[in-house]
């Protein structure tokens, strides 16, 4: 049985670590959004393996397996992104180089590279914008609109926040865009995002968080066409590895001697 001495210590404790919890997490819709980064993209250079799978109607249609490295650049808040095509074999060695606003595709065979378009489409719902690792909080103003509790990917109810993001630099692959962030943890529940009219492009839903390089982070993001519902793309996610990369791996003229693993 707890004495009353031992009672308000208890409670104190529990008040005190809410209160700490609380304090953690920041109420600034502009660090919120921050905080919602660096659960997506750990604070370290890394790899990951990215294997894009197109469904139309339930069935499956195409699959593209990529690398994708990242690092942040010296003084540079954005992170720089080169991505390597895998699989299907008639694309493997080609490159996509995501630099400030530049992104640039290279052709081993015809030993060209040529500036794309970030909203191109890549794989289905997938553009090229969706699979190079970006922050948010640099190229987007953030503004609280209200708390609702919605359902995420895996069909819960999670009580969230809702960001709406302007763009605010040229390297925005979307004009605007609508965050749901989970209540608790910051962490990114879903995702609309919207042409300069107001149309709705895609709906994406970030699920299946797994500890990965120190962090929960969403393995999985379900992307559903605005028009189409029956139109999704999945994004997956796996062997997140630290590494060094060199910068010069992150430069255009350089892209014709990279050499994969």
């Amino acid at each position: 049985m707890l004495t009353r001495s031992v009672f308000w210590r208890v409670t104190i404790g529990l008040c005190f670590g809410a209160a700490m919890l609380a304090h953690a997490l920041p109420s600034d819709p502009q660090a919120m959004l921050v905080a919602s980064d660096a659960v997506r993209n750990p604070g370290q250079a890394f790899r990951v393996m990215v294997t894009l799978t197109e469904f139309e109607k339930g069935q499956q249609v195409d699959t593209s397996s990529l690398l994708s490295y990242s690092k942040a650049p010296d003084g540079g808040a954005q992170l720089v992104s080169l991505i390597r095509f895998v699989q299907p074999l008639r694309d493997a060695g080609k490159l996509l180089l995501k630099s400030g606003s530049d992104l640039w595709f290279y052709d081993p065979m015809t030993k060209a590279s040529v500036r794309i378009s970030p909203q191109q489409r890549l794989l289905g719902q997938a553009a090229n914008g969706d699979v190079v690792t970006v922050n948010f909080a640099r190229d987007y103003s953030a503004q609280r609109v209200r708390d609702e509790t919605i359902q995420d990917g895996e069909r819960r109810d999670r009580p969230s926040v809702l960001l709406r993001l302007t763009a605010v630099s040229a390297d925005a692959t979307y004009p605007s865009v609508e965050l749901w962030l989970d209540a608790d943890k910051l962490w990114p529940i879903r995702a609309r995002f919207y042409t300069d009219s107001g149309r709705l492009l895609k709906t994406a839903y970030y699920r299946r968080f797994q500890a990965q390089l120190g962090a929960e982070r969403p393995t999985e993001t379900v992307i559903i066409d605005g028009l189409n519902p029956q139109s999704v793309t999945i994004v997956r996610l796996s062997d997140y590895q630290a590494r060094s990369l060199p910068t010069n791996w992150f430069r255009r003229d350089f892209l014709p001697h990279f050499q994969p693993e």
